[in-house]
């Protein structure tokens, strides 16, 4: 996912040229090493200080138009992101309305995307309505730990947890203007592992239980309330800690790791763990050379393919040990190529969680993957053991990188770009 600021909405709706020269430039030169499903124009723009709503749909469209003469309108959605604030009501769910003073941007927003079979794509944080309302939002409630149900008495459905709320808050909405059809994508969601001493909700605990509880609940495609069963897209924000973010304590710790990449907080990703809460929120994930990054035996073969052939790229792999008469060649198969170059750039990346990633394809291990002449490099060395496989220091040559921990059934990525 790419996002066009705020700061260039202006531009982007003017000249189509604009639109074009930055498609060709950002996205085309990247694509599709680089996988890109989604361009968002702009970000919360009804939050923002500028009366600059206006000019999203024009900029939506040009950039649509840019990808239609690249061929590529199919593959890449074009979207915006709101803040739930877009709302007049949310509670109760059926109640959920739009703010009438958006609808002259929000109305042929929503053409757009049902037109081109683009996400609403929305900012969820029960953590916000928790914290500023506590005395009517229950902790457990916002945590998806409620042993209750909230009844909405119009509807008579029964919701254990403020995330569905929402988010049947804006189908109720979309239903409202008769756009049943348009797919909710969750943007950003997450819980704060520190915060100001007014903020006691944002600690570790909550924001492990909360992002657990919140994957448990999206992997089984439990859906909602009004649309059971329903697989819904969950972005997870954030991937890091902003040490320079300016405001309260809390905007400086969402992150599910601190910037030198080592992890705030443990967090099972399959959706079967229980909550951990005995995990020190220290460094907890940097291997001191014993623990390896092996193919997952669960990725696909395509997966395991993207992965190898981005870690001998982009990655900077040196990956001549794997070729034909080297140590690594044999087994001649896609798994055990790939866990060498997965490994390979784990290691030389510091062996960090988020360097084992490859959107779910590598698996951290502690048992030495090496076998006969062929071993695998640890963290410290910048060469492995063999004599033809020199690793040299990852380089990004992308203007564009797109990050993502893991995709799951329903996709459920923390995600970031630079642009």
């Amino acid at each position: 996912m790419i996002g066009i600021p705020n700061s260039d909405l202006l531009s982007f709706s003017q000249f189509q040229t604009n639109a074009d020269t930055w498609l060709k430039n950002s996205i085309l030169p990247y694509y599709p090493a680089t996988k890109i499903t989604y361009i968002t124009v702009g970000a919360e723009v009804t939050e923002a200080p500028n009366n600059i709503s206006a000019l999203v749909v024009p900029a939506m469209q040009n950039v649509l138009t840019s990808l239609k003469k690249a061929g590529l309108h199919r593959k890449i959605k074009v979207s915006s992101t709101h803040s739930l604030g877009v709302l007049s009501r949310s509670f109760p769910p059926s109640a959920g309305a739009f703010n009438s003073k958006y609808a002259y941007f929000l109305r042929p927003m929503l053409e757009f995307l049902a037109e081109n079979q683009s996400p609403f794509m929305v900012n969820i944080y029960p953590y916000y309505a928790y914290r500023d309302s506590s005395s009517n939002v229950s902790l457990d409630y916002a945590l998806f730990e409620s042993s209750s149900e909230v009844i909405d008495q119009n509807t008579g459905l029964l919701y254990t947890n403020m995330f569905d709320a929402q988010i049947d808050a804006i189908n109720f909405a979309l239903t409202a203007l008769n756009f049943r059809t348009i797919e909710i994508m969750v943007t950003e969601t997450g819980w704060p592992s520190k915060g100001s001493p007014k903020e006691t909700g944002a600690t570790p605990d909550n924001a492990q239980t909360y992002n657990t509880n919140l994957i448990r609940h999206v992997i089984n495609d439990t859906g909602t309330p009004a649309k059971p069963g329903e697989e819904i897209d969950v972005y997870l924000f954030s991937l890091f800690n902003e040490n320079r973010k300016p405001g309260l304590e809390s905007e400086r710790n969402w992150g599910l790791f601190f910037p030198d990449q080592t992890s705030v907080y443990s967090l099972d990703f399959t959706g079967k763990g229980a909550v951990d809460m005995t995990t020190n929120a220290t460094n907890i994930t940097g291997s001191n050379g014993t623990t390896w990054c092996i193919a997952s035996p669960t990725a696909s073969d395509a997966d395991l393919k993207n992965g190898l052939d981005w870690a001998c790229s982009s990655g900077n792999v040196d990956c001549s040990a794997i070729q034909p008469s080297q140590p690594c060649f044999e087994p001649d198969n896609l798994a055990s190529h790939a866990s060498y170059a997965f490994n390979s750039y784990y290691q030389q990346n510091g062996a960090t969680d988020i360097a084992c990633s490859f959107g779910g394809a590598g698996v951290r291990t502690n048992k030495n993957p090496s076998y006969d002449s062929c071993l695998y490099m640890t963290t410290g060395t910048n060469k492995t053991a063999t004599a033809n496989a020199t690793a040299t220091p990852s380089k990004s040559s992308s203007s564009v990188q797109a990050v993502s921990m893991l995709v799951l059934g329903s996709l459920l990525t923390a995600s970031f770009a630079f642009m």
